[in-house]
């Protein structure tokens, strides 16, 4: 499969992409720094939320 630049900005676009990619970097954080748990999941559950209310819902 060959990545098509359209297609990706599309999927940047997306609120799902945003929050997968939040949810990656906070479980990754929580494997290279397991004192520091709570704050980096904590982070990640803001950023969550953050992307979910400045991004809107696309209607189709």
């Amino acid at each position: 499969m060959k990545l098509n630049g359209h297609w990706l900005l599309a999927r940047l676009r997306e609120r799902s992409t945003w929050l997968g990619i939040t949810g990656c970097l906070a479980s990754l954080g929580l494997v290279i720094a397991p004192e520091l748990g709570e704050a980096i999941a904590g982070f990640g559950v803001a950023a969550a939320g953050l992307i979910a209310v400045v991004t809107a819902d696309r209607v189709d």
